[in-house]
């Protein structure tokens, strides 16, 4: 099958219920975009609001208090809400290719052994427990009796966390006042088994991630994961069970190969161009699902202005399924830079966008606009 970029964005932006259908609701559309990454809070509940026609400004606390859904680090070494359902899988991937024992991490962090004294002390005191990163940090040291860990266990990244994570052992709790809370999913979160295999959670994760951002290669896949980082006979295995199945199918899209769900050909063929305006919060998965290098979405001379230093990605005008501009609100003012090459955007398609960020924010928004 042969297909355009403009169909694919299309589609991509209905499956990521940028139409703000009715029956978009937290959990739902979480468990669609493959999680939403909560580096930041309010984007993480900004790129929820965005997608549901009323927003609702607590469902993200609502579902983490009812443990519906988690926080904790995922995707890229980046700290995500997943569905407490499919968690498993996520971090099962996530640890496949055991990054932490390269000799760049080791050397930089900590050895193999001192992890896995880590892991073990953490194992020991984290079940039915919520303890701060300086009780987590007071409680491994006294079991490990290793001061020379303190540093990175005391560190905002939580670099030597994140491996206890991805293997299951470690998410986060309830914040205690501005201080973060660790826990083991095992005594947290109900209905926990344990990680899937790598295989198994391939069946669940790929098809996801194409059913929101697909069609895509298994590079681009990759990219997303673990920034490049699996075992490329892995994912050779994965996908070829996945076509061999006949959940996958080979596409074309403006002539390159990528990957489609077979369930989604039919909707593939029948998308039409859209000329929809979003404005969409900082990391949002749109445009992190297929990454700032992706010039389907964002045109290459661009993509510094949306991926800045320390990591940050900024807000972005969506229009067409493009990213034809960045915004920014100050003192009730909502700013919007368009790009110039993007073409016309309607002005008054992005005062209504003003109109929903404003009841995200609980405040109306002048709205002023450049193209730059």
């Amino acid at each position: 099958m042969k297909l355009t970029t403009e169909q694919v964005l299309s589609w991509r932006m209905r499956r990521q219920f940028l139409d703000r259908p009715p029956s978009a609701e937290t959990t739902t559309i979480i468990k669609r975009l493959c999680g939403v990454q909560a580096q930041v809070a309010s984007s993480a509940q900004h790129a929820v609001a965005v997608r549901r026609g009323t927003p609702d400004p607590t469902g993200v606390a609502d579902r983490l208090h009812d443990r519906t859904i988690v926080k904790t680090s995922a995707m890229r070494g980046t700290l995500h809400l997943l569905t407490t359902e499919d968690a498993p899988a996520y971090l099962s991937l996530m640890a496949a290719p055991r990054t932490w024992e390269r000799g760049s991490w080791q050397r930089v962090y900590v050895t193999v052994d001192q992890l896995a004294a880590i892991t073990d002390a953490a194992r020991e005191v984290l079940p039915g427990n919520l303890l701060t990163r300086e009780e987590l940090t007071a409680q491994i040291i006294g079991k490990t009796g290793d001061e020379q860990i303190a540093e990175h266990l005391r560190s905002g990244w939580g670099t030597v966390l994140k491996p206890l994570a991805w293997q299951g052992y470690l998410v986060y709790g309830p914040s205690d006042g501005n201080r973060v809370t660790f826990t083991s999913p095992e005594t947290y979160l109900p209905g926990w088994t344990g990680l899937p295999a790598p295989e198994e959670a391939a069946r669940t994760v790929i098809p996801t991630y194409l059913g929101a951002f697909g069609p895509a290669s298994m590079a681009l896949f990759d990219q997303w994961l673990t920034r490049g980082m699996s075992k490329k006979a892995h994912l050779k295995s994965w996908f070829a069970d996945l076509e061999q199945s006949g959940t996958l199918t080979h596409v074309e899209v403006d002539g390159e190969p990528a990957y489609a769900r077979t369930e989604d050909l039919d909707d593939l063929a029948a998308a039409t161009p859209t000329t929809d305006v979003r404005l969409l919060p900082a990391f949002d998965q749109y445009v992190l699902g297929p990454g700032t290098a992706n010039t389907q979405i964002i045109a290459a001379n661009r993509r510094a202005e949306i991926s800045k230093t320390a990591g940050w990605i900024s807000p972005v005008v969506l229009s067409g399924g493009r990213v034809a501009g960045t915004w920014t609100t100050d003192s009730g003012t909502l700013d919007v830079v368009l790009f110039t090459e993007a073409g016309p955007v309607s002005r008054r398609a992005i005062e209504e966008e003003a109109e929903h960020l404003g009841a995200v924010l609980g405040t109306s928004l002048r709205v002023a606009v450049q193209t730059g």
